[in-house]
């Protein structure tokens, strides 16, 4: 995809030399002179941003970001004013400009400004792809994130099992996501409809499996950590199985279940009637491609259960990631995109940063939270945290945040 900037100034000296420096940064930048010369180029697929002057003859910047938020009003907008106008500024934060820049302004500083609207674009028109590839799908597309070949084979043999309905053993190491194979399993079948139960095997005797049986009639019961169960559960379930009549039973563990059966602590017989079918989950470290999108989704799912923009992330961050061994799997990812999401993040994913960084984490948080309770009026929120407005919106800037985003 091509990155592009979409540059509105009707003065043709400036229009040339922020071209040229858009250039020489080697992104790629459409001009335009007028509003109405820049409007045909806006569309909810727009892939890049745009830079507009403010003054023009005509419909003003103003204007031009009115229509941009009419046509898409995650597509960022930077607007630029030769006058030291604070009011202005504070116009355009409020009417939903990404960034404000006085012109002239030195060039590092605009294209690091056009830089991170870039990376904030291609974020939003990367989830709404993922969001509707999701959409699209079936519950195994839907829940089981990942472009690798393993992540295609893993929903494949869902699906597999699904069609099946046979019993099944998902063995994969602890937070690598077997129960959730099961909800998968269990929603891709003609038992979609009845319940799906899940159920700690250590938790279980002989009554409380009967009861659990019962509670999935028709359905489908997952036995997560299934070693945990009790000689005489075991034997339980291999009577109730051998009946029939009750539910599917998926049965999940992170131990090799054919040594536990070689070492006498799992009935041989049990085994192989559970062992119908087999889903091996691979290991995050097995499939570092989908650390990136798997990362992206659980960062843009803390966001929305918290009611927070989504931040960019970096690929020095992404890279971090994907070089870890993730020990913890997908639900250790799962935290740091969490604490991430919060402004908490972790230059290692393990380890909170030094003084200046916990002490900036804590600056954000006061930022976010100011925000969202003025329902992102830049005015009430200075006033509220006692700052002069241009040391707010530098503060914005710094944590990559946009008062636009908390309005109400």
């Amino acid at each position: 995809m091509t990155v592009r900037v979409l540059l509105v100034d009707d003065d043709r000296d400036i229009r040339e030399a922020l071209g040229q420096t858009l250039e020489l940064a080697e992104l790629d930048p459409t001009v335009a002179g007028s509003f109405v010369a820049a409007k045909d180029h806006l569309t909810p697929a727009f892939d890049g941003v745009v830079v507009s002057d403010i003054r023009m003859p005509g419909r003003d910047g103003f204007h031009l970001l009115d229509y941009v938020r009419e046509t898409d009003t995650e597509l960022p907008v930077i607007l630029l004013t030769g006058e030291a106008d604070i009011p202005m500024a504070v116009r355009a934060m409020s009417a939903g400009a990404y960034d404000f820049l006085e012109k002239p302004c030195a060039p590092q500083e605009f294209i690091t400004v056009v830089t991170r609207a870039l990376k904030a674009r291609a974020l939003v028109l990367e989830n709404r792809r993922l969001k509707s590839e999701l959409e699209a799908g079936d519950a195994a597309s839907r829940m089981l994130f990942g472009r690798s070949q393993l992540a295609k084979e893993l929903r494949n043999q869902a699906r597999a099992v699904a069609k099946a309905g046979t019993e099944a053993l998902i063995i994969g190491e602890q937070g690598s996501g077997t129960s959730k194979i099961a909800e998968v399993i269990h929603l891709l079948s003609p038992a979609a409809s009845r319940p799906f139960i899940k159920r700690a095997a250590s938790s279980l005797d002989e009554g409380l499996l009967a009861a659990a049986l019962a509670d999935a009639m028709g359905g489908t019961l997952y036995l997560d950590e299934v070693t945990g169960l009790t000689a005489a559960t075991q034997l339980a379930l291999l009577d109730g199985l051998e009946a029939g009549g009750t539910a599917r039973v998926l049965a999940g563990s992170t131990r090799d279940l054919q040594e536990a059966v070689q070492s006498g602590a799992f009935n041989a017989e049990l085994f192989y009637r559970l062992d119908l079918m087999r889903i091996r989950v691979p290991a995050l470290r097995e499939r570092p491609e989908d650390i990136p999108v798997l990362f992206q989704h659980y960062v843009a799912q803390a966001c929305e259960q918290a009611n927070l923009p989504q931040p960019v992330i970096s690929p020095d961050h992404t890279a971090r990631l994907t070089a870890q061994d993730w020990p913890g799997n997908a639900r250790a990812l799962m935290n740091v995109a969490m604490r991430f999401a919060l402004g908490l993040d972790e230059d290692d994913g393990r380890t909170v940063g030094g003084l200046v960084a916990q002490m900036a984490q804590v600056e954000r948080s006061l930022l976010v939270a100011a925000l969202q309770r003025h329902g992102g009026r830049v005015t009430d929120v200075a006033k509220d945290l006692q700052l002069p407005r241009k040391t707010f919106y530098d503060k914005l800037n710094k944590y990559g945040l946009r008062a636009g985003d908390f309005r109400n």
